[in-house]
């Protein structure tokens, strides 16, 4: 037993050590931050439109990758978990540091969301697997604050690139030539120490995957009959996925509404759409972590739910009165969201998984995150455009659709807490 929490504690710091590391390469494209690039950087270069709707697509991107999640599940099942991870990592790298090649042209803007995405998708890859490492290492009981802590060092390392990138362009908004390859060599020696880690039962684990190719395939499709097998998580499931589309629609259009309406340098934008919230985020999560270790994901997420609300409406009316430190109560509101979303994201699914299920079944919830992911920016922004083009104020009312919908996921979730508790 002490030989067992000896080696997870050796693992955890190595994990920990990695996670230090690979959100350098990360913040580089981290949604706000490279979306906001793209409107400058492009501005002029491009039709507005085209512009519009490519930098919903950037600050999205992480959202709709998550669509090829089943795909990663299936590709990795019976494989190396570790070997796996490190190799999508490299890829990423790769990709990250030729951003700074890319011509400012309609060709380069095409070439940035290439990289971008393709980015994104090799890192669906990794967050899959990522969970069925901690279910082997790490114990339920401190897999929360495990998780936790890792948050809490990503975000104050994305929060510190994020700031540094968006300094770097305020002085010369050719940095990012220096910037990207700089990033991606930080992510090269996050994936060397990443790839000295080890599975605990790695090879009972593989043995049981080889064993039930059945739980996992390439045909998309045949991910949802999980749905179906496990009712309780298509409700919880369900649920996720309207509060998610309140919440992934309004990052794209927060980005715009920043541009058009007011008078805020690049700095100034970067802060409030991805800074702020990412540094609320190592404040918050120890606190989000108490909770969730004491509870069910749902009725954790019940609660956890309406801090979406209260900031989509704090950015509501903070963009109808052009009030702008609204805009930053607002900011640090969604960043405490992120703080206990991060964790029942990444999580949750384990309340409902058996350990040798547990690629299946967060497989379904990332996919399930990428198809909210490819459609709600693109409801964000079209609805956006579409009401000003009528002349309406839109950031305001986009905002309070995006509260609604959170909202009405946030009392689904109620409701299932208490079905949950009454059964």
């Amino acid at each position: 037993m002490k030989r067992n929490s000896t080696r997870a504690t050796s693992q955890f710091k190595r994990e920990l050590l990695a996670w230090a590391f690979l959100p350098m390469m990360l913040g580089a494209i981290e949604g706000g931050v490279v979306g906001i690039l793209t409107k400058r950087l492009f501005e002029g270069t491009v039709d507005d439109t085209v512009l519009d709707w490519s930098v919903g697509a950037l600050a999205a991107a992480q959202g709709f990758a998550n669509i090829s999640s089943f795909m990663w599940a299936a590709l990795s099942h019976g494989k190396h978990k570790i070997q796996f991870i490190t190799a999508l990592k490299i890829v990423a790298v790769l990709m990250i540091g030729s951003v700074a090649f890319i011509p400012i042209s309609p060709v380069g803007l095409g070439l940035l969301l290439c990289c971008v995405v393709g980015t994104r998708i090799c890192w669906t890859g990794v967050v899959t697997l990522r969970t069925t490492v901690w279910q082997a290492n790490y114990p339920r009981s401190s897999r929360t604050v495990i998780a936790g802590k890792i948050y809490i060092i990503q975000a104050l390392v994305l929060a510190v690139v994020s700031f540094s990138v968006g300094e770097a362009m305020k002085i010369d908004e050719n940095a990012f030539r220096w910037v990207y390859p700089i990033a991606a060599s930080f992510g090269i020696i996050g994936a060397w120490i990443y790839s000295k880690i080890r599975v605990v039962n790695h090879k009972e684990l593989l043995r049981e995957e080889i064993s039930a190719p059945e739980y996992v395939s390439l045909i998309p499709w045949r991910a949802f009959k999980l749905l179906i097998e496990d009712k309780a998580f298509a409700k919880y499931m369900s649920c996720q996925f309207i509060l998610g589309v309140g919440n992934l629609m309004l990052t794209a259009p927060l980005i715009l509404v920043l541009s058009d309406s007011f008078t805020l340098d690049v700095l100034e934008e970067i802060l409030i759409v991805s800074t702020v919230p990412i540094l609320m985020i190592p404040w918050s999560t120890p606190l989000w972590a108490k909770l969730l270790d004491n509870m069910h994901v749902l009725t954790f997420r019940a609660i956890h739910s309406w801090f979406f609300v209260a900031s989509s409406l704090c950015f509501a009316v903070s963009i109808a009165f052009g009030f702008v430190p609204g805009l930053w109560i607002g900011a640090v509101i969604r960043g405490i969201a992120f703080g206990g979303g991060v964790l029942a994201w990444n999580l949750g699914h384990q309340d409902y998984a058996p350990v040798e299920q547990s690629g299946r079944y967060m497989g379904l919830h990332v996919t399930l995150t990428g198809i909210r992911g490819l459609f709600a920016p693109a409801l964000g922004v079209a609805l956006y455009t579409a009401l000003l083009s009528q002349n309406f104020y839109a950031g305001p009312i986009v905002f309070s659709v995006g509260a609604g919908l959170s909202a009405l996921g946030g009392i689904g979730f109620i409701l299932l807490s208490k079905e949950r508790k009454n059964v």
